[in-house]
């Protein structure tokens, strides 16, 4: 998957995407195959896949943590599974905060790895047997819902509100990963991130397949420390626009901003232009806790970046305060429904 989405997958479909349309039928037609794959492995522990329908991001991550934060407060072992994107790790191995970096391990499992352990591994199957022995009783997979490769206990997918699934369309004549049926049918709930009618087709699939619907938001942590001040934005993460709308719900002055790809390593003239503008206008500088983790892994001025920032920190809350605790309810049982052999 690329990192860098098209423009013309988040628009109506057009002639690009009608060109790409053939490919995306084949990707489509292997992708069904492999989530209809029967032969999954079975792991001695709960688990929880926490999906998008998309390439990108759409609020996955601050969904694991919410699960981790529940899990942690009855008592559990939750463990972060996930494939490191960005990172150069291949084989299963626990994210050590303290000597590893953004680049070996990636941007995301530096995150996860703040709450709970987390184990990146290009294999899940052995990423999830690492957890295991290290004593977890809850998995928790961030992405990963079209491996098929574990039994999953809950399958949950997230959709951004405001964007949807773009235009709808199979990689690469669109941002889906799946066909949209399938990948609703494979589900066992839908978490609607945000508000907007973006996800309105999405929530009506799903309500017709009689999957459960969560509605959540995501709140700004921390954002007092920005008001009265003129900041300059950036974000590199799958929806930059998401970071920048968040800031302004919470009346925060962007006087600047600026977008790049999913999972970027700034280069040193980009760390240069903004350290530059901020310096010029007197804006005070702020991005996504992703972005810190990968600007922290650099060396000089992206050090420098880094320091000089102010973090966004955000939750995400759902509209039900028993929804996440119902979803390990559901995981919970179907683990013990799964090793009981019924």
């Amino acid at each position: 998957m690329v990192s860098e989405a098209p423009p013309f997958w988040w628009q109506r479909p057009g002639v690009q995407s009608a060109l790409l349309s053939p490919i995306g039928w084949v990707y489509g037609r292997v992708a069904r195959r492999i989530m209809d794959k029967k032969v999954r492995k079975t792991i001695d522990a709960a688990v929880i896949c926490v999906g998008n329908f998309t390439v990108g991001g759409s609020g996955k991550t601050p969904t694991a943590l919410t699960l981790a934060d529940a899990a942690i407060a009855r008592g559990l072992k939750p463990g972060f599974l996930s494939r490191g994107y960005g990172g150069a790790v291949r084989h299963a191995r626990a994210v050590d905060l303290v000597r590893d970096t953004a680049r070996l391990v990636g941007d995301e499992p530096m995150l996860l790895a703040q709450k709970a352990i987390t184990v990146v591994s290009a294999n899940r199957v052995e990423g999830a047997e690492h957890l295991v022995a290290e004593g977890c009783d809850l998995i928790i997979m961030d992405d990963g819902f079209q491996s098929a490769s574990l039994v999953f206990d809950q399958a949950l997918l997230v959709v951004d509100a405001r964007r949807g699934i773009g235009n709808g369309r199979v990689f690469p004549a669109g941002p889906v990963r799946a066909p949209v049926i399938d990948q609703v049918r494979h589900a066992d709930a839908l978490v609607v991130v945000g508000e907007g009618d973006g996800a309105d087709p999405m929530i009506r699939m799903a309500a017709r397949a009689a999957k459960p619907i969560h509605l959540s938001r995501l709140e700004p942590r921390n954002a007092a420390q920005l008001l009265n001040q003129n900041c300059l934005a950036f974000a590199a993460i799958g929806d930059p626009g998401k970071f920048f709308a968040t800031l302004e719900q919470a009346n925060v002055r962007i006087a600047s901003r600026r977008g790049f790809p999913d999972h970027h390593h700034f280069a040193s003239d980009e760390v240069d232009d903004l350290l530059a503008e901020a310096e010029l206008y007197g804006l005070q500088l702020v991005t996504t806790s992703k972005d810190h983790v990968r600007l922290m892994s650099g060396h000089g001025k992206a050090l420098e970046l880094a320091q000089k920032c102010a973090v966004l920190d955000i939750d995400m809350v759902f509209d039900s305060p028993h929804v996440a605790d119902a979803i390990l309810d559901a995981a919970i049982a179907s683990f013990k429904r799964r090793r009981a052999g019924v």
